[in-house]
């Protein structure tokens, strides 16, 4: 006799690949559930939130949620900088935390089941599905969307992310207009090796933070000491801090087994270069619900089969990877980062196929009035 199953689909962890690929499968028709430690989603945060703008084509999220950032200043070690655009493109800062609760209250709203305070510990295989310990669910499937270091990729034996970034950010009460308002990004060997730190106005505050290679040990403190006399930030208030593991070794080698499957930083879906990963949390979430729901309600292909025919390729970011690894003297940085080639580098890395391409403020400032004057002969306000 075949086992009577609470759910289609349960998902482990509220992140946002979780919430969507909750949403997705619960508007297909899927009875869903969702565990998650913590005490609701958007507690204790652990990522900045910057979304480019091929995240918010994947979906769409509330405006007041959000701050609008269309340019990038890139700081050598002596603080040397230059800016940089692409016509047509932005990236969207965000209040994470609130942005998660709007996720997981849509996906409530759709018939979801919310498994707060609820640690995922077991889980075994039982006819046509899995039943998991703790809450005792029957499930027809399992989906791991519960971090870097995924319980459920360590319960099933599948692939686990080797190398992270190890991330420290702290929020600071300060005045939304920080000028000027881009994403601000400092290469510094000593204080960031491997990657590099980060000042970011958000919509209500300020996120400043430094990552570095897996092996080395961030220091925030020195880190604000350098960029404090740019932004004067000594008398303002921390109101937040976070810390967390940023996957960087590229898609794991199996994201899947019978009726189990990982997605999100989970599976290793974020760029081994920049750490972006929430476009790819918005897309593999709610591909895999789709193909989840497919599979279940219309006997349509494995899930895994179709989604490994999509996922991204990292070779040339990996590649880049191992690259900054090797974390050049701050000197060989001083002397590179202001002379063409690096900029055109800088650029593809953060518009390539986005916008029309890298571009100098100037060019950028002549889009921007090119645009204004054909609005205004259209007649258009």
């Amino acid at each position: 006799m075949s086992p009577q199953f609470d759910y289609d689909l349960t998902i482990v962890g509220a992140s946002f690949a979780g919430l969507v690929a909750a949403k997705t499968a619960a508007m297909r028709g899927l009875k869903v559930a969702v565990i998650e430690a913590k005490k609701e989603a958007g507690a204790r945060v652990r990522t900045t939130g910057i979304l480019v703008k091929e995240a918010v084509e994947e979906i769409d999220i509330p405006h007041e949620l959000t701050r609008r950032i269309h340019g990038v200043r890139l700081y050598s070690p002596r603080l040397d900088h230059t800016d940089l655009f692409a016509p047509g493109y932005y990236f969207l800062s965000t209040n994470t935390a609130d942005l998660l609760r709007w996720f997981a209250k849509q996906a409530e709203n759709c018939g979801v089941d919310f498994y707060y305070d609820c640690r995922f510990q077991n889980a075994e295989r039982i006819e046509k599905g899995i039943k998991i310990s703790g809450p005792d669910i029957k499930t027809k499937y399992l989906i791991g969307a519960d971090g870097a270091q995924s319980r459920v990729a360590r319960c099933f034996g599948l692939g686990r992310v080797k190398h992270s970034l190890i991330g420290v950010e702290w929020e600071y009460a300060m005045p939304k207009s920080i000028s000027p308002p881009y994403l601000h990004c400092f290469l510094d060997s000593q204080l960031a090796p491997g990657y590099m730190g980060w000042v970011v106005p958000g919509p209500e505050c300020v996120q400043i933070g430094v990552a570095v290679k897996d092996g080395c040990k961030p220091d925030l403190n020195k880190f604000v000491a350098k960029v404090d006399p740019i932004f004067n930030i000594g008398p303002h208030e921390i109101i937040e801090k976070r810390a967390g593991r940023i996957p960087s070794s590229g898609l794991v080698k199996r994201f899947f087994c019978p009726n189990v499957m990982l997605i999100g930083d989970s599976a290793g879906m974020v760029s081994p270069l920049t750490g972006g990963g929430i476009r790819l949390a918005f897309r593999f979430g709610r591909r895999a619900a789709q193909t989840i729901s497919d599979h279940l309600l219309d006997r349509g292909p494995a899930p895994e089969t179709v989604l490994a025919q999509e996922l991204p390729w990292f070779g040339a970011k990996s590649m880049m990877r191992k690259a900054l690894e090797l974390s050049p003297p701050n000197f060989v940085l001083n002397t590179l980062l202001l002379r063409k080639p690096v900029i055109k580098l800088a650029q593809q890395v953060y518009f390539h196929r986005r916008g029309t391409g890298g571009v100098s403020f100037q060019d950028f400032q002549k889009e921007v009035e090119r645009s204004q004057q054909t609005r205004i002969l259209n007649g258009e306000s």
